[in-house]
C-alpha cells in the first residue's frame, strides 16, 4: 500500500512539474537569454595595424625606474587593493557556504529542566519537583535531483571570478592612477618652471627699460608696463605652486602616505617612441580584467536563472531525528530509550501566491541585463583603444609642431631683445615675442604630459601587464 502511494505521488508530481515546464519563460518558451559580444574587426581602425596581445611591464617604456618604484609602493600600500582582496575572501567564503547546501546538516541538542507539580494531602498542599534530561540529533538532506543546487555552487564560483577579475582590474587602474599622478606632479613642476622663467624674463624687461627711462629713450609708459608684466607673472608662479603641491598631494594619497607635499620629482617629461599597437580587438576581451568580469557576472546571471527555474521542479528531501526525555539522566543516554525517525519526501510546489515564477522572471531579466552590460563593456573597451590609438598620432604631431614653435619663439625672442635694446621696437613687441616663447614652452611641456598619459591610458585599455616584482607584492597580499 505505501510503495503504491510513493509510485502515485511521485507521478502526480512529475505531471505537475510538467504543466510547470510549460509556462511561458520556461524552456522552449524563455528564449534565448545568453548573446555573442558585439562583432569587432580584425585589426584596429585608427592604426590598421593588428598583431599579439602585448607581454611584460608597460612601464619600461617610460625610462623611468622611480616611477616603477612609486607603482609598487601604490600596489603594496593601497586601501582600495585591500578592500577588493577582502571582497575576494568574502566571495570565496560564499562560495562555500553554497558548497555546504549540498552536504547534509546535522544539529544536536542537548537538554535538562524540571517540571513541578502540586497534590493535595490530609496535611495540605503538598508540591514534587521532578527533572527531565533530554538529547537529541536531528539530520536533515536534499538530494541534488535536477542539479539546481550545483547550478547554485557554479554561479557562487563566477561571482568569485568576477570579485578576482576587480581585484585584478583595481590593481592595474592603481598602477596607472600613480603612474598618471607621477606624470602630472613632474608636468605641474615644469610649469611651475616656466613660470619662474617668465619671472626671470619680465624682470630683464624691467630693468632694461627702467635703465633706458634713466636715458630717456623710454617712457613712464614702458616701465609701468613692465613693472605690470613682472607683477603678473609673479601671480604665475603663485598659482603654478599651487597646482605642483596638489599633484604631490594626490600622488601621495595614491602612494599611502600622508599628504604633506614632501615628494619630490625631478620635473622631467619623458620622450616617447612611436606608438607599436599589439592585439588585435577580439583578444582584448580575454585579456581585460573588467570584460572577464562582465562575463563572470554574466554566467552567474545565466546560472541563477536556470536555478530559479529548476526551483519549481519537485525536490526530495531526506530528514531524520533522533531523541530520548527521561528523568534520570542515566537513562537519557542509554541507547535502548532513545528513539529515532527516518523520513524521506518528495515536495513540489504547487501554489505559492506567484512567488516562484516572479523570482524565475527577475532571474531571467537580471541575465539579460548582464548580457547588455557586457556588450556595453566590450563596446567601451574597444572605444577606449581607438580613441588612445587615434590621440597617440596627434599628439605626437602636436608635440613635434610645439618643438618647431619654441625653436622659432625663442629665436623671436632674441630679435626681438636686441631690437628693442637699439630702439627699433617698442616694449610692447619684445613682450609679446617673450609671451609667445614661454607659452610655446609651456604648450610643449602639456603635449608631453597629454601623450604620456595617453600612452598610459592605452595600456590600461589593453589590459596592460603590471611589472612581475609588482605583481607577486599584490597576489601575496591579497592571498
Amino acid at each position: 500500500m505505501t510503495r503504491s502511494i510513493l509510485i502515485f505521488s511521485t507521478a502526480f508530481l512529475a505531471a505537475c512539474a510538467s504543466s510547470q515546464a510549460n509556462l511561458p519563460g520556461i524552456d522552449g518558451d524563455r528564449g534565448e537569454i545568453f548573446a555573442v559580444a558585439p562583432e569587432a574587426p580584425a585589426e584596429w581602425a585608427a592604426r590598421g595595424v593588428a598583431g599579439t596581445a602585448p607581454t611584460g611591464s608597460w612601464l619600461t617604456q617610460f625610462n623611468d625606474p622611480i616611477m616603477v618604484n612609486l607603482v609598487q609602493e601604490a600596489l603594496a600600500n593601497s586601501p582600495t587593493l585591500e578592500s577588493r582582496a577582502a571582497l575576494v575572501r568574502a566571495a570565496k567564503a560564499a562560495t562555500r557556504t553554497a558548497r555546504s547546501q549540498r552536504l547534509p546538516n546535522v544539529d544536536a541538542s542537548v537538554s535538562a529542566g524540571g517540571t513541578s507539580n502540586g497534590f493535595e494531602t490530609a496535611s495540605g498542599i503538598d508540591r514534587r519537583t521532578d527533572s527531565v534530561y533530554g538529547l537529541g540529533v536531528d539530520a536533515s538532506w536534499e538530494a541534488d535531483l535536477w542539479n539546481r543546487l550545483g547550478r547554485g555552487v557554479a554561479a557562487s564560483e563566477a561571482d568569485l571570478a568576477a570579485s578576482e577579475a576587480d581585484l585584478a582590474a583595481a590593481e592595474l587602474s592603481v598602477a596607472a592612477q600613480t603612474a598618471i599622478a607621477w606624470i602630472n606632479l613632474n608636468a605641474a613642476l615644469a610649469q611651475e618652471n616656466v613660470a619662474l622663467q617668465t619671472y626671470e624674463a619680465r624682470d630683464r624687461v624691467r630693468i632694461l627699460t627702467e635703465r633706458r627711462f634713466q636715458r630717456g629713450l623710454a617712457q613712464a609708459l614702458d616701465v609701468r608696463t613692465a613693472r605690470s608684466a613682472l607683477a603678473g607673472a609673479e601671480a604665475n608662479i603663485a598659482l603654478r605652486r599651487q597646482l605642483s603641491g596638489e599633484a604631490a598631494r594626490r600622488l601621495e594619497i595614491l602612494l599611502g602616505r600622508y599628504p604633506a607635499t614632501e615628494i619630490e620629482a625631478p620635473a622631467e617629461l619623458p620622450v616617447l617612441d612611436v606608438m607599436q599597437p599589439e592585439g588585435n580587438p577580439m583578444l582584448l576581451l580575454a585579456r581585460r580584467p573588467d570584460i572577464a568580469g562582465a562575463e563572470a557576472r554574466l554566467v552567474a546571471a545565466g546560472l541563477r536563472a536556470e536555478q530559479a527555474r529548476l526551483a519549481m521542479l519537485p525536490s526530495l528531501r531526506l530528514t531524520g531525528s533522533v531523541s530520548t526525555s527521561q528523568a534520570d539522566f542515566a537513562d537519557a543516554i542509554d541507547p535502548e530509550r532513545i528513539a529515532a525517525r527516518l523520513v524521506a519526501s518528495l515536495v513540489q510546489p504547487l501554489f505559492t501566491g506567484g512567488r516562484l515564477s516572479a523570482q524565475r522572471d527577475a532571474a531571467i531579466a537580471q541575465a539579460e541585463a548582464a548580457i547588455a552590460n557586457y556588450a556595453s563593456a566590450a563596446l567601451s573597451a574597444w572605444g577606449e583603444v581607438e580613441d588612445a590609438l587615434a590621440a597617440d598620432t596627434l599628439l605626437a604631431d602636436q608635440e613635434d609642431a610645439q618643438m618647431r614653435s619654441l625653436e622659432e619663439a625663442r629665436l623671436a625672442e632674441e630679435l626681438a631683445e636686441r631690437q628693442y635694446t637699439s630702439g627699433t621696437i617698442t616694449i610692447f613687441n619684445l613682450i609679446d615675442a617673450q609671451t609667445r616663447r614661454l607659452t610655446a614652452e609651456s604648450n610643449l611641456v602639456s603635449a608631453r604630459a597629454n601623450r604620456a598619459t595617453n600612452r598610459i591610458s592605452y595600456h590600461l585599455a589593453l589590459g596592460g601587464g603590471l611589472p612581475v616584482s609588482a605583481a607577486a607584492n599584490v597576489s601575496q597580499a591579497s592571498q
